[in-house]
């Protein structure tokens, strides 16, 4: 089995954050439940992520997953695609879109290589893709392939040097999807060398410690209880460069 299909198999069986309904997958609960945690685990994307901007433009979502972002797109009048290696995300993106009475276009499709012309999109958002994929400088030259010139691409990877991955050390406790095939952690000067072929490139640090409903135990208690708070009183000029999400906004 090549290095894709081992990527293609396993994101077939684990979509993000499943567990944090109680509502059968495909219902219109299950989306709502989705929509609010994901959007309060990742609040700065709201703030960095303009989703009304992007009315009657081209935008292409990569490793769209549930299609929480294709939803905001499609809603916000974007002509959106969406596209993930995984037909069950797929999958789920429509019912998503269903349960909205919204449309956009979703298919099966590895992100390392894009059926799409040469500068097809205003907009690519590729966001919690890049890390998981087998090889991640192929997908970044296609995302800026598709791109328009002048295009903005979002690429957000997982910082090795952030509160997150050390914590994780220290406490023993498995990252999210730590036994996906493949997950690669990036310095800033990593992450940057990667997107370096874009004309402007701006690396913004996010993800800082929020109370978990998923840890549990004595461990979810002193995370909950006691890390978040001090981490977050911490000045944050010192703390930022150690957001466990590094967002890379990247100009054609």
């Amino acid at each position: 089995m090549s290095g894709n299909d081992r990527v293609r198999a396993y994101w077939q069986s684990h979509i993000h954050d499943l567990e944090i309904s109680t509502h059968a997958p495909g219902t219109l609960g299950f989306f709502a439940d989705l929509d609010h945690y994901h959007f309060e685990k990742l609040h700065h994307l709201l703030r960095l992520v303009d989703f009304t901007a992007w009315k009657d433009k081209d935008v292409l979502d990569v490793g769209c997953g549930a299609g929480v972002e294709v939803v905001r797109f499609a809603r916000a009048g974007a002509r959106i695609v969406g596209v993930d290696i995984a037909a069950s995300a797929v999958e789920l993106t429509r019912q998503n879109l269903a349960q909205q009475g919204l449309s956009a276009t979703v298919d099966v499709i590895d992100g390392e290589t894009l059926p799409f012309p040469d500068a097809s999109f205003d907009f690519v958002f590729a966001h919690g893709v890049v890390q998981y994929t087998n090889n991640d400088r192929a997908m970044v030259d296609e995302c800026r392939r598709v791109l328009r010139p002048g295009g903005l691409a979002l690429f957000q990877v997982y910082n090795r040097i952030s509160w997150l991955n050390g914590l994780s050390k220290v406490m023993k406790t498995p990252l999210e999807h730590e036994d996906a095939p493949v997950l690669k952690r990036y310095s800033i000067p990593e992450f940057r060398a990667l997107v370096s072929g874009f004309s402007s490139v701006e690396i913004v640090p996010e993800r800082f410690p929020v109370k978990s409903r998923l840890h549990k135990g004595w461990k979810g208690t002193a995370f909950n209880t006691f890390f978040v708070g001090t981490f977050n009183a911490l000045p944050k000029a010192l703390v930022r460069r150690f957001g466990w999400h590094l967002l890379a906004f990247c100009r054609k």
